[in-house]
């Protein structure tokens, strides 16, 4: 019988040899004095206590009655000390597959080899698998982190109460009383903070702004587009919310949603503006403009703060579609059924949306200032969107919100005579070209593919993907207030 029976059986053996030569030495025996005493040769007990040979049941009682300690003490002894659990790391580490695909061959590891070696060894470990997992962020990673945080946005409604508490925390502490909030309430909020704002012309191309911890500055781009407001206040968000440093692209993904969600929160308070929508509802009257026009917020903003609000206050399921021009879906959410495009492992982001569907007709309107209403008939059932199309650094977008055909009845826009067919769960829809143009074109036309830059190459690596450190350190460094007087 073997002396464990665990899934990890190599580590057992590992930590049961190294606890023996623990307690052998502790009583001054010898490897050969104690390998007599129980009737082994020495070499035996030798690669029993370096973690090679894994000792059967009766060798192990022998050896616990020598040693003059239960086998239940043997087993599950007290914790080992620094230098046999570093010995331990040690050999673990280089049975690794990180230490075999370096070619460094496992070596004994002597009383003679130094603590401080043995640290070094198991910190340098440490950086390359850090280095590794950080390469290993790839695109099929993202997708299924994003996946994962998709579903729980849906299991909550897309509502987070702990961040609608921060929210009505912080405006309270700047006597924020309603209405939209100021470029000097954000100020404010800085202040609140332990923060200064300072507007530079160099701030690192790959950040959206940089918060100095030691000196209590923030700072941001003179040349910010959009809305200032938001600048400030998704910056500020993360040191309200404490965020520290992520380790995984999950948590990556999972700050930046909180991020945003707690600076629309703070843009649409929770308690006025869902007053406001239920007041609206009751006229049957809701608007996304409204609520856009209300906290003078981009339409982006007034969409995300409704699915926020939407299901919580107004019984309400929804969803929402960021649609690039090409066609791509940059982002979603969905609590409706609405049946999105995904791929195989869930994802909808990065999938083609439906040339059906309000997101992708709404770029064929050309009247820009009102919005765009229409009916979709889907295999999942009919539903009604509301969309716009907004531009940014990136190219115009559509950004639209929809819902049940039964839930029409509480908007404006419920009369439009705009209606359209979509399958696009199956081939005969619009991701196949008509079977005229195909036939005429398919043999005779080969197109230059504009590939996205980040759909073969893996993620960036980096506590925070994309951004260069080395760009953030020297700017902090060259806008430091001992250094930049």
């Amino acid at each position: 019988m073997a002396a464990a029976d665990h899934d990890d059986a190599g580590a057992d053996v590992l930590t049961i040899g190294r606890r023996i030569r623990q307690l052998r030495t502790a009583r001054s025996m010898t490897l050969d004095a104690l390998a007599a005493a129980v009737g082994r040769a020495p070499s035996q007990l030798s690669m029993i206590e370096n973690g090679k040979r894994e000792p059967k049941l009766s060798l192990l009682r022998a050896l616990a009655r020598e040693l003059g300690v239960t086998l239940d003490a043997l087993l599950e002894a007290d914790p080992l000390d620094e230098r046999t659990r570093l010995e331990i790391d040690v050999e673990r580490a280089m049975r690794s597959q990180t230490f075999s695909a370096l070619g460094i061959e496992p070596f004994r590891i002597g009383k003679h080899v130094p603590t401080e070696a043995l640290r070094a060894l198991l910190a340098l470990q440490g950086e390359i698998e850090r280095l590794r997992d950080e390469r290993q962020a790839t695109p099929e990673e993202a997708r299924r982190a994003n996946v994962e945080l998709r579903h729980l946005m849906r299991r909550q409604d897309n509502y987070f109460p702990e961040l609608e508490a921060k929210a009505a925390e912080i405006l309270t502490a700047v006597d924020h009383t309603g209405g939209p909030l100021t470029q000097r309430t954000a100020s404010d909020i800085a202040a609140h903070l332990g923060f200064t704002l300072h507007y530079v012309p160099d701030l690192p191309q790959t950040t959206r702004s940089v918060a100095d911890l030691k000196h209590g500055r923030l700072y941001l781009s003179n040349r910010i587009q959009g809305d200032p407001r938001t600048a400030v206040l998704q910056a500020l968000s993360s040191q309200i919310l404490g965020h520290s440093e992520p380790t995984s692209y999950a948590q990556f993904l999972r700050q930046r949603v909180e991020t945003n969600y707690l600076t629309g929160a703070l843009l649409i308070p929770e308690e006025r503006a869902a007053r406001a929508l239920r007041a609206a509802k009751e006229r049957r009257s809701i608007s996304i403009e409204d609520l856009r026009d209300a906290y003078s917020v981009s339409y982006e903003t007034a969409a995300h703060r409704f699915t926020n609000l939407a299901t919580r206050h107004l019984d309400l399921p929804v969803h929402f579609l960021k649609v690039h021009e090409s066609g791509t879906i940059t982002k979603a959410y969905e609590n409706d059924d609405v049946n999105f495009p995904t791929d195989r492992l869930g994802s909808i982001e990065g999938q083609m949306c439906c040339r059906r569907w309000s997101s992708r007709a709404v770029f064929e309107v050309d009247d820009r200032f009102n919005p765009y209403f229409q009916y979709t008939d889907t295999g999942n059932g009919t539903y009604w969107c509301t969309a716009r199309v907004e531009h940014s650094s990136e190219g115009a977008h559509s950004v639209s919100v929809g819902v049940r055909f039964d839930d029409t009845k509480w908007f404006v826009g419920r009369e439009t005579g705009n209606r359209a067919v979509s399958h696009h769960s199956t081939e005969v829809c619009c991701r196949r070209p008509p079977a005229t143009l195909e036939s005429a074109w398919r043999d005779e036309a080969w197109p230059n593919v504009r590939t996205p830059r980040t759909l073969l190459a893996t993620l960036p690596t980096g506590a925070f993907p994309g951004v260069d450190t080395t760009d953030l350190y020297e700017f902090l460094e060259a806008h430091a207030p001992e250094n930049s007087a």
